[in-house]
């Protein structure tokens, strides 16, 4: 957590793009101050059109900039959002079921993107827009948020909010007009409310392209399974336990699969971290554990579960496993976990898996 990451700024905006300076602001005169590397605004064609009057056209965006010694980051075409029907033209404004859709999966999509580059951190604002809008980001960050993005809603004095005179709290006040009545600048207030939310990234497997298919899938793994039991390893009788499930297996397929959970603990990169999400830092390669070095480690605990069949282990694999050998004995050892546990939900996390750059 105290690494330096990338700062990516995500509003949802309708027409009242103030709320983007005011978040912008008030994430500025935090202490610590916290400034933009990206900002991206999701909105319709409409929207987009009354954020570029006011933030670029005005030049309100840079007043700010400059006022508040924050480093410019332009407002560009790739800055904006828009979801397009199926002509693709993008949408004028939300007003049926189908579009308020498109909305969702746009952000859905967005925000999954996003949170692939882990040294990245998101600051999403659900304070503008229509009201499925700020829905739409606040579960999608729900499913793909990293324990480090933050969602976030800007709270602005009564008198100031929506006030299409009032962008951020200039440092020298200045008279406006509220209703038909001059008001100072001096007495507007914005402050940030931090929203806490469920994290379900890492616990969930969610494939699906648009939001309902991913609301789906992850309902289906939810009431599969509630909790991820705790695993034990028993060398002296020969099993693993998860949860209250004893699993026997042969005393190769334990030495092998305690050697992978042995690897899990000891060769973690990223020790000071408190989950893993998609992390395979500490994935052996295959050819890795196929070593006469590595076949001798594993020994070890084969040793406390066969003391009187070692040398014939040793013997029999000179020169360690071949990949054929172990491949086989990973697949059923897949095959027994998976006939022992109940939940299909579970099994990816108790299998010997492999990573996406084909490592084991």
């Amino acid at each position: 957590m105290n690494a330096k990451f990338k700062e990516i700024f995500v509003f949802i905006a309708g027409s009242t793009p103030q709320v983007i300076t005011e978040t912008i602001y008030a994430l500025a005169t935090k202490k610590p101050a916290i400034q933009p590397n990206e900002i991206h605004i999701i909105t319709t064609l409409k929207g987009k059109e009354t954020a570029k009057h006011s933030l670029i056209n005005m030049g309100i965006m840079k007043k700010l900039f400059s006022e508040y010694s924050i480093k410019d980051v332009p407002l560009t075409e790739d800055s904006f959002h828009v979801p397009r029907d199926e002509s693709e033209e993008p949408l004028a404004d939300i007003k049926n079921e189908s579009e308020n859709e498109l909305m969702g999966d746009l952000i859905t999509s967005f925000i999954r993107e996003k949170t692939k580059d882990t040294s990245t951190r998101l600051h999403c604002s659900i304070a503008g827009g229509r009201k499925t809008m700020s829905f739409y980001l606040g579960a999608a960050l729900q499913l793909f948020g990293r324990p480090w993005d933050k969602l976030y809603h800007v709270l602005v004095s009564p008198e100031f909010e929506s006030n299409p005179e009032f962008f951020y709290k200039p440092k020298k006040d200045r008279i406006i007009n509220c209703n038909g009545k001059q008001i100072n600048t001096k007495k507007a207030s914005i402050s940030l409310a931090e929203l806490p939310f469920i994290r379900l990234r890492g616990k969930l497997t969610l494939d699906g392209k648009g939001f309902k298919e991913l609301v789906r899938e992850g309902q289906k793994e939810i009431d599969i399974a509630f909790i991820q039991p705790e695993i034990k390893v028993s060398l002296s009788d020969k099993s693993v336990y998860i949860g209250q499930n004893m699993i026997k297996l042969t005393p190769v397929q334990l030495m092998i699969y305690t050697a992978y959970l042995r690897r899990k603990i000891k060769n973690c990169k990223y020790y000071e971290r408190q989950y893993c999400l998609d992390c395979t830092e500490c994935f052996p390669s295959l050819l890795e554990m196929t070593t006469k070095p590595a076949l001798e480690e594993m020994a070890k605990d084969y040793m406390l579960i066969c003391p009187s069949k070692v040398d014939d282990l040793l013997y029999k694999y000179k020169n360690g496993f071949s990949t054929e050998v172990l491949r086989q004995a990973i697949s059923k050892i897949k095959n027994i976990i998976s006939g022992a546990l109940r939940d299909e939900a579970l099994i990816p996390y108790y299998a010997i898996t492999t990573s996406l750059r084909g490592y084991a």
